[in-house]
């Protein structure tokens, strides 16, 4: 990895208004390369239409777009003339109406689509068979830019330990996080914190903000967090870009403000014959208020 600018786009979506958010897009991206400089920039998620799309699936398919497509063409196009590489969350057209992903594409400097990751963890309201949108993704791969190795989850996604560690285990430097959180800050913070911390990555975690066409409010506080729980950029409830450049040599030292040493490594010291269990199908022993009664898929 290089040191580089990350910058996260914190806007509101309108609802539905697909044509009014990539415009708003493009004003703010240019805003996040030439007020920042930066090279990396993220936006929050499904930012082309707001989280909740309040219709039925066949009219959403609609306004989801191909990857690529319409969307992807106008934002690399963008990326290409401000040289700077940006993570763009929006809904994707499946291969039959039925079928929308909850997808995060990676643009290069040259405008180019260097990888698509689809949210393998929709939250359960999202997932189509819990009466919601989505159909879940199966993989999650890492991807090499000329930044560094970029890896990409989606909000609930970073409630799941293993998805991270995945990515760490592929190499990931940076995992991006553009989210709909609706949860406390407490669990945004604290899930952001530990997934940088348990795989010694940066985490540019940017939250939506404003209301979706289900009028659910989102609150922001997006942040950017190091290797060592370092927290580096924080945003408040409101539009704005927070940013923060990135070190390549993130783990020499235990704490920041501090010359003590580091000496250790979460992926090299992991007891790994202790996991044989880790892909057991399970139950948390306490039960929820309620059950989203949906078909468990495979990932």
């Amino acid at each position: 990895m290089i040191e580089h600018i990350v910058a996260g786009v914190q806007i509101a979506a309108k609802p539905n208004d697909v044509e009014y958010n990539v415009a708003k897009m493009l004003m703010w991206l240019e805003k996040a390369a030439k007020e920042h400089r930066a090279q990396l920039v993220v936006f929050p998620e499904s930012i082309t239409t707001g989280f909740t799309p309040c219709m039925a699936v066949s009219d959403f398919y609609h306004l989801a777009d191909t990857i690529p497509g319409k969307i992807t063409d106008q934002i690399a196009r963008e990326a290409k003339k401000l040289g700077v590489h940006v993570v763009l969350p929006m809904y994707e057209k499946g291969p039959e109406p039925s079928i929308i992903y909850n997808s995060s594409v990676l643009i290069d400097d040259l405008g180019r689509i260097v990888g698509v990751y689809r949210k393998t963890h929709p939250f359960p309201t999202e997932r189509l068979e819990g009466g919601g949108w989505t159909t879940p993704g199966n993989e999650a791969n890492v991807y090499e830019t000329k930044l560094g190795r970029i890896g990409m989850i989606i909000c609930y996604d970073g409630d799941f330990p293993e998805l991270s560690r995945v990515l760490a285990i592929k190499g990931a430097e940076i995992i991006t996080r553009p989210s709909a959180l609706l949860r406390s800050f407490d669990i945004w913070s604290l899930t952001n914190h530990a997934r940088a911390y348990d795989n010694h990555v940066y985490v540019v975690a940017v939250n939506a903000i404003g209301p979706d066409a289900g009028n659910n409010y989102y609150f922001g506080h997006s942040m950017i967090v190091s290797p060592i729980a370092q927290k580096l950029a924080q945003g408040r409830g409101t539009e704005e870009i927070i940013s923060a450049k990135l070190d390549p040599e993130p783990l020499k030292y235990v704490s920041y403000g501090t010359l003590s040493p580091q000496i250790f490594d979460h992926l090299e010291d992991r007891n790994v014959g202790v996991y044989r269990e880790i892909l057991t199908p399970a139950k948390s022993a306490f039960e929820p208020s309620r059950r989203i009664p949906y078909k468990k898929t495979e990932l």
